[in-house]
């Protein structure tokens, strides 16, 4: 299961704190919403990732990824439609996740990161971020260059970015 909140992203604050990057290519194999079919290229591997709907207004639904080969990636992508590139920048933060029951409720610091994506081609000019979380009762305080929770918008999921390119939104 995924869980995850999507972001916005202005500003070049954020800069300072990317702790790596990876250049990434992915293409679909399925464009159905229902359930889509991507393979995904990064500097170092390849993965074959299989989601299903979201039935809680975006905030999570079943996924299924598996590391393939670059070289098997390579060909899917031939065979892609809707080819998006990015390059994803890392920053690590923390949230707090609440346990235990009403009466015993404890709080615990979890290490996050949010994953900022600055996107090429006809997508170029986008700046968005996810944070994965490991449960719904984690949360955490989004830095300032997060401008606008966007989860759950349809507009700013990466199937609808391969078939609707950010340039031709104005």
């Amino acid at each position: 299961m995924e869980i995850e909140r999507k972001y916005i992203v202005k500003g070049n604050e954020w800069k300072s704190e990317v702790t790596e990057s990876h250049h990434i290519c992915q293409g679909y194999l399925s464009t159905d919403i229902g359930r889509t079919v991507r393979v995904r290229l990064t500097d170092e591997k390849a993965y074959l990732t299989i989601k299903g709907q979201s039935a809680d207004g975006g905030l999570s639904r079943a996924e299924y990824e598996y590391e393939i080969p670059a070289d098997d990636a390579r060909q899917l992508l031939l065979i892609s439609t809707n080819i998006i590139e990015k390059t994803r920048h890392i920053i690590p933060i923390t949230g707090t996740r609440i346990i235990g029951s009403e009466q015993g409720q404890k709080t615990q610091t979890v290490n996050l990161k949010i994953e900022l994506d600055v996107f090429e081609g006809e997508n170029e000019g986008l700046v968005m971020a996810e944070v994965e979380l490991p449960d719904t009762a984690t949360t955490f305080t989004p830095p300032g260059y997060l401008v606008q929770e966007v989860t759950g918008v349809e507009r700013y999921y990466n199937l609808y970015l391969a078939q609707h390119p950010f340039r031709t939104w104005f």
